[in-house]
């Protein structure tokens, strides 16, 4: 049996026997490295505002609401359901199909999914989601602070997927704060993400001897330990400072294919907190023996770290990746 076919993970036992929301008419061509150098960017210009189309659905989304809704799915801003980041978990218990949401609230869920990713991304989220737990449908949403009048913040929870609008509500966090995505197939061919490994991978290939023995560790830290260390912290991997300028061209080029579902805004806040955090010389690249899932040195987990920016991606026994990218104050 192919180890890339395995489907277990204690993580993740969830029904997949629910009907959908909403299903993918066909894939979309990955976007690949699009998007602008943004190293040099502004930060003040970067990041979505209240008046973002996802935000304006939220705002809609949020009006809509009944008394009895807004018992069930608002909370405070500052509510500790708004940091927790799980690979697996529904932030409120009415499903998106579920008649708890009217036909026109699905439709605003809809256009917020819409505005906070690519066409790409958002076809890649529709075929994630429809794989992993039956569709759309059984996502479970929540509204944080009122849209409006002051911070606010939409999620959307469920298996393998934690995504927020938030209008830039959370200073110097990108995407509002830590997003997870994953996917349960495991075959290359059907995972809807290897598409990263085999990118990052490039980057390994590209490093000679003495990179790739630094670069590799044996194994990987807690998946989801993706808190932000700040600049007096040691980092696993080699750092992306002491490569060659080609190699470093290749770095962007790979975190740029890595943020390709996402919208431009998110993008740019990423690159605009990048580079006030120090930039690319800042990340540390980690590549992880541990799950080599064929013994192929294909290196299914790995890491790009520094003192703003955590993504690790853990692809063995199938794709769990959690992203934390900000500022510290």
């Amino acid at each position: 049996m192919n180890p890339r076919d395995r489907q277990t993970c204690p993580d993740c036992d969830a029904s997949l026997d629910r009907r959908t929301f909403i299903r993918t008419v066909g894939s979309a061509a990955l976007i690949g490295a699009a998007g602008p150098a943004l190293l040099s960017g502004r930060f003040a210009a970067a990041a979505p505002t209240s008046k973002s189309a996802a935000e304006t659905a939220v705002g809609r989304f949020f009006t809509s609401l009944s008394e009895e809704q807004r018992k069930t799915i608002v909370f405070p801003f500052e509510h500790e359901l708004r940091k927790k980041i799980n690979a697996n978990w529904h932030v409120t218990k009415p499903r998106i199909e579920e008649e708890f949401y009217s036909t026109e609230q699905r439709a605003l869920i809809d256009e917020i999914l819409k505005g906070i990713t690519t066409e790409d991304g958002y076809q890649r989220l529709l075929r994630q989601t429809d794989s992993d737990s039956g569709g759309i449908g059984d996502y479970s949403v929540a509204v944080f602070g009122t849209p409006g009048s002051g911070q606010f913040e939409w999620e959307i929870t469920g298996r393998h997927l934690t995504l927020r609008a938030d209008g830039d509500s959370v200073d110097k966090a990108a995407f509002g704060g830590p997003i997870v995505y994953g996917h349960g197939l495991e075959k290359p061919s059907e995972n809807l993400f290897f598409y990263q490994t085999k990118q990052v991978n490039e980057v390994f290939k590209a490093l000679d001897a003495k990179q790739s023995a630094r670069a590799l560790v044996s194994s990987a830290p807690v998946e989801n330990d993706v808190a932000l260390r700040g600049e007096k912290a040691s980092f696993a991997g080699i750092p992306v400072g002491e490569l060659s300028a080609d190699q470093k061209q290749l770095v962007e080029a790979t975190l740029k294919v890595l943020l390709a579902p996402h919208r431009k805004e998110d993008v740019e806040e990423v690159f605009a907190i990048l580079k006030a955090g120090g930039g690319l010389d800042k990340l540390h690249l980690a590549f992880y023996q541990e799950g080599d899932l064929l013994d192929d040195k294909t290196w299914d987990i790995w890491r790009v770290e520094g003192p703003s920016f955590v993504w690790h991606f853990r692809g063995a026994p199938h794709v769990h990746a959690y992203i934390n990218i900000g500022l510290m104050s």
